[in-house]
């Protein structure tokens, strides 16, 4: 069977170790090496990066978030044994691992770690489709020859770049298609590489629960769960017509998904029209500081997202779901495009605010729309936020003196409020 060495790069056939090196992280598939869909997802990045900017965080527990916004961004593999999880109330958290280093973002040093990790991938492929700062879609189709390797090998040297030039860890899923790269890549995190072959395609997913698919929330879960639909194995009983009639276009795609299917092409040219995203919530709340601490961490990942695209938005869009499945939507042009999470979150929290209806609510969304690219130009404000555009140089000029100097050589309040 075909094995390659994750240390050394050597590819031999089977074994347990690597006949080169003698080290035991191997990685052997039948389809190792004709395989060309990838997924590279970084292991919890923000907290990684701040691990290594400050080696004394090494074996601390670290969590990204807190204050008033109170919901945890991110946590590192020590805290989330614990418990912590994304999204997480910051109480919550810290009642699960109190002795947790609570660090506030530092997006300008998140996104030059991950213009690096770009510039890598960009020698490998032109085919790259980043989901945000810390992971990206890649199609190494026909490199082989350009590389004199396959995919697989360059994807572990990829990896192997990262922490060894960069002090980053990342995980690879690799299949035929996007959808199972993906789904590969959270198989064996942190600093994995899974393999999900042609072959056992439909095996490996007959049993799995339907929750793994990218985009299936609790509110279609709870939806899917209600027609009878928990598992892969429940899908393959429907009809396609069956499951478009009940689920619409999402039926139609789960039809597909369910028989491992996956058309979409890695697209790094398409056009993006928007960049949302959402969550429901396990109990329907009006509770201000609950709404204001998801508010912050959706606009931290619309802004992370728009940055791995290098775009900006002029208009900002609040979602909102109410316990009868009513659904609020609004939104607000502003001056000037931004990709500042500090100026959506801003600018939604002035949407919400101005709200007559008060809840309870089951799902809150925030969104960015009228894309373009975009610019080093600094936010000037506009009438609703008029100090926007002066806390967004501040906060890119603290950034910039943390990562020459250290994060201690400056301090601050509670400057985003």
């Amino acid at each position: 069977m075909p094995a390659l060495c994750r240390d050394c790069l050597t590819t031999f056939e089977n074994g347990t170790r690597c006949p080169a090196c003698h080290g035991p992280r191997i990685i052997s598939h039948p389809e190792l090496f004709s395989l060309s869909i990838a997924h590279m997802d970084c292991d919890a990045f923000y907290a990684s990066v701040e691990k290594r900017d400050n080696p004394e965080l090494r074996d601390k527990p670290v969590i990204i978030g807190g204050g008033k916004r109170g919901v945890v961004s991110t946590a590192c593999y020590i805290a989330r044994i614990r418990g912590v999880r994304s999204a997480m109330p910051m109480f919550q958290a810290l009642k699960l691992c109190p002795e947790a280093v609570v660090i506030r973002p530092r997006m300008q040093a998140y996104v030059k770690a991950s213009k690096e990790i770009r510039a890598m991938m960009d020698e490998l492929t032109p085919a790259i489709e980043p989901l945000s700062l810390d992971e990206a879609f890649l199609d190494l189709t026909g490199t082989e020859k350009l590389h004199h390797a396959p995919p697989a090998v360059m994807l572990a040297r990829l990896v192997k770049r990262m922490q060894s030039e960069l002090g980053l860890t990342g995980s690879i899923g690799l299949s035929h298609n996007k959808f199972l790269a993906k789904v590969a890549s959270d198989l064996d995190k942190p600093r994995g590489f899974s393999v999900i072959g042609q072959a056992e395609t439909a095996p490996f997913l007959h049993d799995k629960p339907v929750r793994l698919i990218w985009g299936v929330g609790p509110a279609t879960q709870q939806a899917l769960e209600a027609a009878g639909i928990r598992r892969f194995s429940d899908l393959l009983r429907w009809e396609k017509a069956d499951l478009r009639a009940r689920f619409g276009a999402m039926g139609e795609r789960l039809w597909s998904l369910a028989r491992g299917q996956d058309a979409r092409p890695i697209s790094a040219d398409d056009p993006v029209k928007s960049i949302s995203k959402e969550t429901t919530f396990d109990t329907d709340t009006n509770d201000a500081d609950v709404l204001d601490g998801h508010l912050w961490r959706l606009s931290e990942q619309v802004s992370d997202r728009a940055k791995a695209r290098t775009l900006a938005g002029k208009v900002v869009t609040l979602k909102l779901k109410r316990a009868d499945h009513r659904q609020i939507s609004r939104r607000i042009t502003l001056q000037e495009p931004t990709q500042i999470a500090d100026r959506i979150y801003h600018t939604a929290r002035t949407l919400l605010a101005t709200l007559d209806d008060k809840g309870p609510f089951r799902l809150i969304g925030v969104g960015i729309s009228v894309l373009s690219t975009a610019t080093d130009t600094d936010p000037t404000g506009d009438l609703l936020d008029p100090q926007a555009g002066k806390r967004a140089r501040a906060e890119k000029a603290t950034d910039l003196i943390r990562e020459k100097f250290g994060r201690d050589a400056i301090r601050k309040g509670r400057s985003l409020h």
